[in-house]
């Protein structure tokens, strides 16, 4: 029985151990997003505005820029990075 125990407890920290050992993901903005009044929803994974008219025509839809793309996307520095100058401006 002591063996049975051993290899189920042996299995058991090895599936924890794969779990565990994931990469973590960074959230990617992407700058368009595509939106549908009729249902109310809203998908920015879009990487240029003719990618995100392509989709649109499609389905009856509106692109807008992404505004978390523009606040944290590519190039942007983080609030805490800028002088506190412009902090105050952004608030």
């Amino acid at each position: 029985m002591t063996m049975v125990r051993a290899a189920s407890a042996m299995l058991a920290f090895l599936a924890l151990a794969a779990i565990a050992s994931l990469p973590a993901a960074a959230e990617v903005y992407r700058p368009w997003c595509v939106g549908y009044t009729a249902t109310i929803t809203q998908s920015c994974t879009f990487t240029s505005y003719e990618q995100c008219m392509e989709t649109a025509r499609g389905g009856g839809g509106e692109c807008s820029q992404n505004p978390w793309y523009l606040r944290y996307g590519e190039g942007r520095p983080a609030l805490a990075a800028k002088p506190r100058s412009e902090r105050s401006k952004t608030r």
